[in-house]
């Protein structure tokens, strides 16, 4: 069993389509790390993927102050146990109410059970909640930058850079978000380390099959139905190769806030028989129809907003099946499908071209098999999890000094405090009151 204690702060868990963050915590939990989970928001997904239940991490909802006397109570509560929290109150003023004392519940949680390190997913809401416990414990933290949380326009620039300046590492999922963040955060990205880590899969979970001689029909694409996933620009795509006499059967896995547009288009266009909707499945569903297409499209685009894909987990998921993938150059996709190497790239918002790189996937058979064992290939070599958590392991324990905090600097008292059992707190912090 590792040495530490990780606890990874999530805004949510589980989420349906946050698979990658499953993926990673079964992955560091076979290397025997110690993990628990801490959720900031109950979940609100009506299924979830059959490897949730792998995970042996115990999961706990950080309770959110309702009304004002909460947080005093809160506060009360955790300044016997909390040595810093005089240092970290100036912080704890300046944050949101709700995410100051889900940070005090948590700095309580995190001394009590003996937590040594704090790794978040996303830089918004689970790193500011995970920053202000870190001050308040002197536990150091993570956390992996990913897509909407570096890109989006509601990103407050100076709230990132000092999330970033905090942290003992920051990881991030693609060569282009590293080359962002140096260059958009330099005198930050200067103060702590920061990581190119892929996420990754559990290969044996996804076998390659060399693809059909005749390339099949189907095109399968996969994603929450939102702007930045471009399956409206798919839709246009499809229309126009009926339009030419090429009919294809498509199949668009997922649910999201623009399923009633995209069945409006799709009605429009006449595509009814065509395009197939089928909302959110399972992990083993999803995984199925993927490895049965003849294209995997994903026309990702940057969005009116800013938001972006990095490197979708389910474009990876493909690839590693030996489906032919073809792509946008948003963000980091670009590093795993490459063109006339890996898959086929398009322009966004291009349909035109998007149907002319589906039908020459289809349609040539040395193409198909060239792409698909590159991909494969590729797959193994950089996006494996056993790579992935060989990295994030070698991330947490870099300059690490046991009489070392956060900063660098000596810890208070000798380091964090660790009182009494653990404590999971269902309505305030209360010693007495454990759920798992």
């Amino acid at each position: 069993m590792s040495p530490e204690r990780i606890g990874y702060v999530l805004k949510m868990y589980p989420r349906f389509s946050e698979t990658f963050i499953v993926s990673e915590l079964l992955g560091r939990e076979a290397r025997g790390a110690d993990l628990e989970v801490f959720s900031l928001r109950p979940p609100v997904d009506p299924r979830f993927h059959s490897a949730l239940a792998e995970v042996r991490a115990p999961v706990t909802y950080v309770p959110r102050a309702r009304r004002p006397e909460e947080l005093w109570d809160a506060l009360r509560a955790a300044a016997p146990e909390l040595p810093l929290l005089h240092r970290a109150l100036p912080e704890l003023l300046a944050a949101e109410a709700s995410d100051a004392g889900q940070a005090l519940a948590l700095a309580v949680m995190v001394v009590r059970r003996g937590i040594t390190h704090l790794h978040a997913h996303f830089a918004s809401l689970a790193t500011t909640v995970a920053r202000l416990t870190s001050l308040l414990t002197g536990v150091p933290y993570s956390f992996t930058a990913h897509a909407k949380d570096i890109f989006h326009s509601s990103v407050d620039p100076a709230d990132l850079a000092r999330k970033i300046a905090g942290a003992h590492h920051v990881v991030t999922i693609s060569d282009f978000n590293e080359r962002h963040l140096r260059t958009t955060y330099p005198e930050a990205v200067a103060a702590t380390r920061l990581h190119r880590i892929y996420n990754g899969l559990g290969l044996a979970d996804f076998p390659f099959t060399p693809t059909r001689d005749d390339g099949g029909t189907d095109v399968v694409a996969v994603g929450r139905l939102v702007e930045k996933k471009g399956f409206d620009v798919l839709v246009d795509a499809l229309a126009h190769l009926r339009d030419r006499g090429r009919p294809l059967h498509c199949r668009i896995v997922g649910g999201g806030e623009k399923e009633a547009e995209l069945r409006a288009q799709v009605a429009a266009l006449g595509l009814e028989g065509l395009v197939e909707l089928t909302g959110p499945l399972p992990q083993h569903e999803v995984r199925a129809h993927v490895a049965a297409a003849g294209v995997f499209a994903a026309p990702c685009v940057v969005g009116s907003d800013g938001n972006a894909d990095g490197l979708p987990t389910v474009l990876l998921e493909a690839m590693a099946l030996g489906t032919p993938c073809v792509s946008t150059d948003v963000t980091g996709i670009t590093e795993a499908v490459r063109h006339e190497e890996t898959g086929l790239e398009v322009g966004q918002h291009d349909p035109v071209g998007l149907a002319d790189a589906i039908v020459r996937l289809l349609d040539d058979a040395a193409l198909r098999a060239r792409l698909t064992r590159a991909a494969r290939a590729l797959v193994e070599r950089e996006f494996d999890t056993r790579r992935q958590v060989e990295a994030l392991e070698g991330a947490t324990r870099a300059g690490r000094d046991p009489a070392l905090g956060a900063s660098g600097g000596p810890s208070p008292a000798g380091g964090p405090v660790v009182a009494g059992g653990p404590v999971v707190a269902d309505g305030w912090i209360s010693p007495a009151q454990e759920v798992r």
